[in-house]
């Protein structure tokens, strides 16, 4: 396969994965008509749970045992909050502001690194860490009266899901991807479960297609980002994953009558050229 050939694959691979992140957030706004946070999420990891399950005979069972259930237990429960947190958060806010805020992980990653897995704050990352400061402020702008509270909650979710990286580096090395999707489903699942049913609602016919959405986006969004990141360098992958950002606000506008805020994507545009500063540089040396 020639550089030009696999650039252009790890480029739709990435697509895909835009797609399948904005399919997620239109069936969490539809789902939550009537189902409560961690009802969907249920229903989203008993949909992985099929998809990985009817993988296993063929990958064999070997494919997921782990010596590190306790981490995988750890970094699930960390997911799960970021989840919850997610869901919450497209329910109260525009989708754009949700999406915006959700690419501040990279900068919580590299703080996270920094503190548990020892790797250093050179110079580009500072850098970093400063856009996502500023981006955030842009975004959230504190004391304009635009200010909302869920706003904070997402911050949390990306956070959470920073946490969550910082695991998948370590799990990475023993474990393969399939037994981190098969364990994050075995563990997820019947805690949102356990959470969901003191409040559950029959779902209708009319919520399958939204279910299947969520529960098959969540798996294409994991396998789709591998696959690319096999092809194409992070510099490549990480502008195309930006367009999910403009997209997800064409759809608010169109389907939701979500007002357009130049200041959301101002603002992640300024978290973007940090993280893209930053890779640019890591790529460089």
């Amino acid at each position: 396969m020639n550089s030009n050939s696999a650039t252009l694959r790890g480029a739709l691979w990435m697509v895909g994965t835009v797609l399948s992140f904005a399919a997620m957030a239109v069936a969490v706004r539809e789902l939550q008509r009537h189902m409560g946070p961690f009802e969907i999420l249920f229903l989203r990891g008993a949909v992985m749970l099929l998809i990985v399950a009817a993988m296993v005979p063929r990958a064999g069972t070997g494919a997921v045992r782990t010596q590190r259930l306790g981490t995988h237990v750890s970094r699930n429960l960390l997911h799960l909050a970021g989840q919850y947190c997610w869901v919450y958060a497209i329910g109260a806010l525009t989708l754009a502001t949700v999406f915006a805020i959700e690419f501040t992980m990279p900068v919580w990653v590299a703080l996270l690194a920094a503190v548990f897995l020892g790797e250093r704050l050179r110079a580009h990352r500072l850098v970093q860490l400063a856009c996502g400061l500023a981006g955030v402020l842009i975004i959230l702008r504190p004391g304009a009266g635009a200010f909302h509270p869920a706003a904070l909650v997402m911050i949390l979710g990306s956070f959470c899901y920073a946490g969550t990286m910082i695991f998948t580096k370590r799990l990475s090395a023993t474990d393969t991807p399939l037994t981190v999707l098969f364990w994050m489903s075995v563990v997820q699942t019947p805690i949102a479960l356990a959470a969901a049913l003191p409040r559950w609602v029959a779902p209708t016919a009319a919520d399958l297609p939204w279910i299947a959405a969520i529960g098959i986006g969540s798996y294409t969004a994991h396998y789709c980002m591998t696959r690319s990141m096999q092809l194409v360098d992070a510099t490549v992958a990480v502008p195309i994953d930006f367009i999910r950002l403009p997209l997800i606000a064409v759809i608010g506008a169109v389907y939701y009558a979500e007002a357009f805020d130049p200041l959301v994507i101002a603002g992640a545009a300024v978290i973007f050229a940090g993280t893209y500063y930053s890779l640019y540089r890591e790529h460089r040396r």
